[in-house]
């Protein structure tokens, strides 16, 4: 008991610590709060309940579009049905952009707290903080994007919604700087050997407990990557920081999200908990609100605000 009291002291004076030194924070409570919305129904939002998918999209169209008028709907067919991706924008309209992206839609009947919920709700909360923040000097436009579907049987195809988005972007010749995938960012777990790993990269010379956030990118992705994981893992308050360069972590990371955005040669990044690899509850009924851990989450959202919003400049 006195060592789970001593580690949460410890996690809170690092986490005040950084937000000290670097000013806007998220908020642990709306983090919560958003979580909480997203994985309450009706239904479940998988592709086959599009009510339930809607429902949700709606959800965060008006949290988007109450902090910046610039919000709008991509609605697109896919197998008959149809989907929605929602986006707000910050910053120069005409300005190259840097793209902040999750997934809103789940596998299966499961809530989906962690996947991903957690970071659509990151997305949200970064919003919000954008909406405070002096944008008058900015050089880059940030595009936050809320994708559906994504899962399978969707995933890994061109009928994504985030390659629908990829798509569009490169046939109206949009200048990209760089995009970040935000997949599962709010399990973490302090036991030792809680931290499993892709069978070809070995664990030995890796931390086995899962209390660290990871960034993912391919080797030499970019300026953009570089800088984004240097402004990312910048000081030692915070979460820790694990940092993978690899063409393709496993076949499940390199399918995701950001896999769209790198086939039309933009630099990405994958910002993730490390979904099967940690999270027990992955793609079952008990990926729940209550599992996430809304502290180290908040100092997640954080790191990404901080960095991205140096690359602006």
């Amino acid at each position: 008991m006195r060592c789970c009291l001593l580690h949460v002291v410890v996690t809170a004076c690092l986490f005040m610590t950084q937000l000290c030194a670097y000013g806007t924070e998220a908020s642990e409570a709306a983090l919560r709060k958003h979580v909480d919305k997203l994985t309450e129904g009706p239904g479940y939002r998988n592709y086959t309940d599009t009510v339930a998918l809607n429902h949700t999209g709606q959800y965060i169209y008006e949290q988007f579009s109450g902090l910046t008028k610039e919000t709008y709907i991509q609605s697109f067919l896919s197998k008959g049905k149809k989907y929605n991706n929602v986006y707000a924008t910050f910053g120069p309209v005409n300005a190259p952009r840097i793209i902040i992206g999750a997934h809103y839609d789940v596998f299966g009947d499961f809530p989906g707290a962690d996947d991903n919920a957690s970071g659509v709700a990151g997305l949200l909360e970064l919003a919000r903080m954008l909406s405070e923040t002096d944008q008058s000097k900015w050089e880059v436009r940030i595009d936050l994007v809320a994708y559906s579907p994504e899962e399978p049987p969707y995933y890994g195809s061109q009928d994504m919604g985030s390659s629908i988005h990829a798509t569009s972007l490169h046939n109206n010749n949009t200048p990209v700087v760089g995009m970040v995938c935000l997949e599962m960012i709010g399990y973490f777990d302090d036991h030792k050997n809680s931290q499993t790993y892709p069978s070809f990269l070995s664990g030995i010379f890796h931390r086995s407990t899962g209390d660290f956030i990871a960034v993912i990118h391919k080797p030499f992705a970019g300026k953009f990557a570089r800088l984004f994981t240097k402004e990312f893992t910048h000081g030692k308050s915070g979460t820790p920081t694990k940092v993978f360069r690899a063409a393709a972590w496993s076949k499940h990371v390199d399918m995701r999200t950001h896999k769209n955005y790198t086939r039309f040669k933009w630099p990405s990044v994958l910002v993730t908990d490390c979904t099967r690899y940690r999270n027990i509850y992955y793609h079952t009924a008990d990926d729940k609100p209550e599992t996430l851990d809304y502290l180290r989450m908040s100092s997640v959202v954080t790191k990404v605000y901080r960095a991205v919003t140096e690359l602006t400049k």
